[in-house]
């Protein structure tokens, strides 16, 4: 799906689908230096099972155009704009890493938007070492490759995936590489300086589920653990995945999620 967002051409993945912002949406966001095809495993599944799934490339990510976002509030304002583009006036969201600090800025400043939230190997806070950074703005290529190591579990390491023939480790950093250049240290440089995430926590009155990993490298699931404390909502552990648990744990995110999702209509 292809439209119009604050005059910059923007792809926006309905799962194979046609899409209706009519039904039961849920929208998908995604993390630092990821795009659409991250969630590939998900808005396929919802749009199979009657949901109007859908996940919206960042600008300069993915197939769409114009320069990345610089500041989480400035996604979370740009995810208003791109609703409102699609016709979508409330929908059931779902964020993963990055894409869960989006999710608690839109939600507690846009609460007539948001049905429910759902948050995926998130906290209040995503710091980011200083070496990370670096490497994202002068060498980005090692960035990634680093990413793909600390953001795998031992089923990502041993390139076990759900879909045979094909590598976690691989597949993410083709999927990194086809962003801007910049893309990645502008999403990394954006979760380190957002501090607003114990406000917009308490100002969340939706339901919400928060799915953590118990090897996460990226986002420890202590720092999980104290984002569904101030939330409040669900929780589901899964103990051996890393922090790419979309695609490495595809069953158990989508289980976990339908569950969820299925109570709230």
């Amino acid at each position: 799906m292809r439209l119009d967002v604050n005059g910059t051409a923007t792809f926006a993945s309905t799962g194979g689908r046609d899409f209706d912002p009519s039904g039961n949406v849920i929208v998908f966001i995604h993390g630092s230096g990821q795009n659409h095809l991250g969630y590939m495993l998900q808005h396929r599944f919802f749009a199979n099972r009657g949901w109007q799934a859908i996940t919206p490339d960042f600008p300069g990510h993915g197939q769409s155009g114009g320069d990345p976002l610089t500041s989480i509030p400035a996604m979370a304002d740009w995810m208003i704009a791109f609703m409102d583009a699609a016709g979508i006036e409330k929908a059931h969201m779902a964020g993963h890493s990055q894409g869960g600090l989006v999710l608690l800025e839109l939600a507690s400043r846009y609460p007539d938007r948001v049905s429910s939230a759902a948050f995926m190997a998130t906290a209040l806070s995503i710091p980011v070492n200083d070496y990370l950074l670096g490497l994202a703005e002068t060498k980005e290529a090692k960035a990634i490759a680093s990413m793909m190591d600390w953001g795998h579990g031992p089923t990502g390491h041993r390139h076990d995936h759900t879909m045979p023939g094909t590598s976690h480790m691989l597949f993410g950093a083709r999927l990194m590489e086809s962003n801007v250049t910049g893309a990645l240290h502008a999403d990394l440089s954006a979760c380190a300086a957002y501090d607003g995430g114990p406000a917009a926590a308490d100002a969340i009155k939706c339901p919400t589920l928060c799915i953590l990993s118990g090897q996460d490298k990226m986002t420890p699931i202590k720092a999980g653990r104290g984002l569904h404390a101030a939330l409040g909502g669900e929780l589901v552990e899964l103990p051996d995945a890393g922090h790419m648990n979309i695609t490495e744990a595809p069953f158990e995110i989508n289980r976990a999620l339908k569950a969820f999702l299925d109570a709230q209509i």
